[in-house]
């Protein structure tokens, strides 16, 4: 019957009554919405901005009724005013499609436009009403990264978003939408301050920005710190909740150790599967995600949830190899990659263009590298009874976005391009380099 949109009494029938039998019963056995007469109260819910209607906030009325050009107010959490205005449209859900509509009254879902301070969280009320409705605080950002314009010498070619003012319009636009994102603009043109929840979220922003055709570079994830009440260093912890096969528990349990977390509960959650809970800090969580489907092979499940700002945790390891950087530009031989492989992995194949400062594999070592991968194998007229055999290189590293961001050092960049994701050293200069290396340890001293 679902299939064919009839419903009746008996499974006989009749089926030519369509749904209507289903609506009766509804209006039959479902008490109608509590009405309260009060004055309109209304709590933003979801946040999205319009080319044409600007800011619009959807929510259900609590009590009372509103409808276009009627003044309102908006007070946040603590009952602080936010803003006045007048409400310019009300929109509603009518199937699918959301129709203006020219009064909502207590119990209809609604969309508001003509505010442009009101937010998720905030309560939309008459000017009479002076006690906002409860609501859940909004967890606050605790990762952040720049936004840099690509200054690559490969900018441009791949992309055809590539300056500091799409670059900004579009984040600033996000943010209208996307009540969990803060931007804010550095004292350098070129860059933004970008922060969320995390970096899934960031990451997720990174991709549909280079699916639109932007070009940029993006810097490591950082967490953001907090002051106590005496001066000391607070840093977001999270709720972690891991669902994994017992066989990977014990795995999971000591990266999650290694990580600065602190196992709060271990638990069957059936099927031959633990629940394991953790509070970890933000910073310790970075790249972990990617980490842990690959030693439960793809079996975990991870939820987060913020807690709370509390001291901080301590060191937690971070990469322990250099890297392998591109001392020239052009495009990469296999001839080069296999007499380098002795040195590390590659991240990089044959016929890929390369520059200057341009990170192309992972040292072996704990220094950093400067290498040639342009360099081909010297021809002579020579011949002789051996022949050459074919170059047969190591498949490389994929590193993808998540993996990169997850990857790189303070002074080190990911390039991003509707194209291609490249690696590259923050200076690509090797002198501007080893003068920002000399200027961060003299500081540090």
């Amino acid at each position: 019957s679902g299939r064919d949109g009839w419903m009746a009494d008996a499974p006989e029938g009749p089926k030519d009554q369509g749904l209507g039998p289903l609506f009766d019963l509804v209006l039959k056995h479902v008490p109608p919405a509590h009405v309260d007469d009060a004055p309109f109260r209304m709590l933003g819910t979801l946040l999205e901005a319009n080319p044409f209607l600007g800011r619009i906030i959807t929510g259900r009325i609590s009590s009372g009724s509103v409808r276009p050009n009627q003044s309102i107010k908006v007070m946040d959490r603590e009952g602080n005013l936010v803003e006045t205005g007048r409400v310019s449209k009300i929109l509603a859900f009518r199937g699918i499609e959301r129709q203006p509509i020219e009064v909502g009254e207590a119990g209809d879902i609604v969309s508001i436009a003509g505010l442009v301070k009101g937010s998720v969280a905030d309560t939309f009320c008459d000017p009479s009403v002076n006690t906002p409705i409860q609501a859940q605080p909004i967890d606050p950002p605790t990762v952040t990264m720049s936004f840099i314009v690509n200054d690559s010498p490969l900018a441009g070619t791949e992309g055809d978003k590539v300056t500091s003012r799409m670059i900004r319009d579009r984040l600033f636009k996000e943010a209208e939408g996307n009540v969990t994102l803060k931007i804010e603009e550095s004292d350098d043109k070129d860059s933004f301050f970008v922060s969320g929840r995390g970096e899934l979220q960031l990451a997720i922003l990174i991709e549909t920005m280079r699916r639109e055709g932007f070009e940029l570079a993006v810097s490591r994830p950082r967490v953001v710190y907090s002051a106590g009440p005496n001066g000391e260093t607070l840093e977001p912890v999270e709720e972690v909740v891991i669902d994994v096969d017992e066989e990977y528990s014990g795995t999971v349990v000591q990266k999650m150790s290694e990580r600065r977390a602190e196992m709060i509960e271990m638990r069957p959650s059936g099927g031959n599967r633990q629940r394991l809970v953790f509070h970890a800090p933000t910073r310790g969580l970075i790249g972990y995600q990617s980490e842990l489907l690959t030693d439960t092979r793809g079996t975990a499940i991870m939820n987060r949830l913020f807690k709370a700002y509390e001291p901080h945790k301590g060191e937690i390891p971070s990469r322990t190899n250099g890297v392998l950087i591109s001392n020239e530009a052009g495009e990469a031989v296999a001839y080069a990659l296999w007499n380098l492989e002795d040195r590390g992995p590659m991240i990089i194949e044959p016929g890929w263009k390369v520059y200057q400062g341009m990170l192309v594999g992972i040292h072996n070592r704990d220094n950093d590298l400067e290498v040639n991968v342009l360099k081909g194998k010297k021809l002579t007229n020579i011949r002789t009874t051996s022949k050459d055999e074919a170059v047969r290189l190591t498949p490389p590293i994929r590193m993808t976005l998540e993996r990169s961001l997850a990857w790189i050092q303070d002074d080190e960049l990911v390039e991003v391009t509707p194209k291609s994701i490249r690696l590259r050293k923050r200076w690509l200069d090797p002198n501007e380099r080893k003068r920002n290396e000399r200027k961060s340890i003299s500081e540090m001293v």
